[in-house]
């Protein structure tokens, strides 16, 4: 048994997340952690709401609310729909919480001490109208690289170039547009990334097993040469800055920068988990205390990438103390709503509270992993879904389960039937799936969603192409030993295809194993080669057909979701 450590990037506490948020981080990281269970390996899988920085301020006064109770509220709306979708957590966090205070604030020590942090004074924009210093992101204005009208002070998201606010062309405070902004001195401390520019390479170079995707970016960023970052804003909402565990003289008002503070939490959150059940958090985050054997396998999106690849790194690094450092960072591209982005405000895409009124979470989960965005953006289309849905979840494997336990119910009495022998037939049956079972594992383990769910579909296939020659429902007229086979055969393989599928549909497949009783102790991932997968329930198991697995999506439906949510 092997021990995963497994975080997905921390979803941002500022409005329920769209499709694409759920399938560049949460739901793969939820696919694999269930997959490495299944497998009998020790799993940790961790994640939190992001709930600090200006958008929370923000989103806060215009819900008219107290930012904490903003916070507090949100949490349990994003947590809803992380449990309607089945992610299979072990602890959701909170960055505001406790635990991640005490790290940020003791990371900020340790760095300090190393030489890593220091001091100065800056030029920031201010917005005389607003009254109040403005955070990057909150400056927008014309990029100085590429001429984007709309970019942002931290960020340029044309062309991708990090920006300092100041170097923006004719400036504006987002938050009421004015351009009244003086650039005034106002003192933070900084994280010298550029001393750890060769530590970061090095080590950059050594994580073989990150993909092409992941390591381009982290490459991009060290080859520009990384810069000197203020990790301390002027704001009241967010970790305190202090010094030898008091306030800091001259940081009263100030609070650490939300990125310099959210990667933690995703320690923070062991410890967390580790207060809520008693767990030991240390044996998973830090070498000296056992960690040495965990792999650390991170989910996100490209646009989270170079924070993890550098800017996390350099705090767990330089603080010099023995952290777990990610081994495996699985990145993915965007889910584009037909080509052009989700948007709230102007009512296009669909987001997860809403896509879970519309339909159960198996559904969207198989799309989302069968079209994951692994090696470019892939663009989510309500027509694509309905085929895909239609044709793999209904049709394929749907209808097989269906076909099979009702036969079997209606002339076996709901039992497995104990006549006849497997002949050639089911011999090469039992070849083909071990060998596909095969690949299906190593897609699993190397992280390939979109090749591990085809080939769980064609697994599906097999079952359906075993049966259309078996024909028992033919064969019962004249041979009911014959037939005996071919059901037996069927219901292991409905088995067998409900056990794999637990990774991607696990309410369908939890649905397909209680009808057929299989134990819980039963339910575990197979073997890469084992051809005695098809005779493995024993004869006169009892079984009941379950209810239709999924319904078809009509046309009807998606023009009425078009309307609803926009479309091509």
């Amino acid at each position: 048994m092997a021990r995963f450590l497994i975080t997905s990037a921390l979803p941002y506490i500022n409005g329920i997340k769209h499709l694409g948020n759920l399938a560049g981080s949460m739901l793969p990281a939820d696919v694999h952690a269930r997959f490495r269970r299944l497998q009998g390996h020790e799993v940790l899988f961790l994640c939190a709401t992001d709930e600090h920085g200006t958008p929370a301020e923000l989103a806060a006064a215009e819900a008219g609310q107290d930012v904490r109770a903003y916070c507090d509220e949100q949490h349990l709306i994003q947590r809803a729909a992380c449990d309607g979708f089945r992610l299979s957590f072990d602890h959701f966090g909170r960055s505001s919480n406790a635990p991640n205070h005490a790290l940020t604030q003791h990371f900020c020590e340790k760095l300090e001490a190393a030489g890593l942090i220091e001091e100065r004074t800056s030029k920031q924009v201010y917005s005389v109208d607003d009254g109040r210093f403005l955070p990057d992101r909150y400056v927008e204005g014309t990029c100085p690289h590429c001429a984007f009208e709309r970019a942002r002070g931290d960020q340029c998201d044309n062309c991708g170039r990090l920006l300092d606010p100041t170097e923006l062309k004719n400036p504006r405070s987002k938050i009421s547009g004015s351009t009244n902004l003086e650039v005034r001195d106002t003192a933070h401390l900084f994280l010298l990334q550029g001393k750890m520019q060769e530590r970061i390479r090095a080590w950059v170079d050594a994580s073989t097993e990150w993909p092409h995707l992941a390591r381009s970016i982290a490459y991009k960023w060290l080859d520009e040469g990384l810069i000197d970052r203020a990790i301390t804003r002027d704001l009241s909402w967010g970790v305190k800055v202090t010094q030898e565990g008091r306030p800091r003289p001259g940081f009263e008002n100030k609070v650490f920068y939300v990125w310099f503070d959210a990667p933690i939490e995703y320690i923070a959150a062991g410890a967390e988990w580790a207060e809520a059940t008693g767990g030991n958090w240390e044996r998973w985050w830090r070498t000296d205390k056992g960690a040495n054997d965990v792999t650390y396998v991170q989910f996100m999106g490209k646009d989270n990438v170079a924070f993890h690849t550098v800017s996390f790194p350099v705090t767990i690094m330089g603080s010099g103390e023995p952290w777990k450092l990610v081994d495996r960072l699985k990145a993915f591209n965007w889910v584009t709503w037909y080509g052009g982005k989700f948007s709230t405000s102007e009512k296009r895409g669909i987001f997860m509270d809403r896509a879970l009124e519309l339909l159960p979470s198996d559904y969207w989960r198989w799309y989302l992993m069968a079209n994951a965005p692994e090696s470019s953006d892939a663009a989510f289309t309500l027509e694509q879904f309905q085929q895909t849905v239609n044709a793999d979840l209904a049709n394929v494997f749907g209808n097989f389960v269906n076909r099979i336990t009702r036969f079997g119910a209606s002339k076996f009495d709901a039992k497995v039937p104990d006549g006849g022998a497997p002949g050639d037939l089911e011999a090469k049956l039992a070849k083909d799936v071990a060998e596909r079972i095969t690949a299906l594992t190593r897609h699993h383990e190397d992280m390939e969603f979109r090749k591990a769910a085809a080939e769980l579909r064609a697994l599906w296939v097999l079952g359906n192409e075993y049966l259309q020659v078996a024909a028992p429902w033919t064969a019962f007229k004249t041979d009911v030993d014959y037939a005996a086979v071919g059901v037996r055969t069927g219901l292991n393989l409905v088995a067998l295809f409900a056990i794999l599928a637990q990774p991607f549909v696990p309410d369908a497949a939890k649905t397909v194993l209680d009808a057929l009783n299989i134990p819980e102790a039963s339910r575990s991932w197979p073997k890469a080669g084992d051809t005695g997968l098809l005779d493995t329930l024993p004869r006169g198991h009892a079984f009941t057909p379950p209810d239709v697995l999924f319904k078809k999506i009509e046309d009807a439906d998606v023009a009425a979701w078009t309307e609803m949510f926009g479309g091509g």
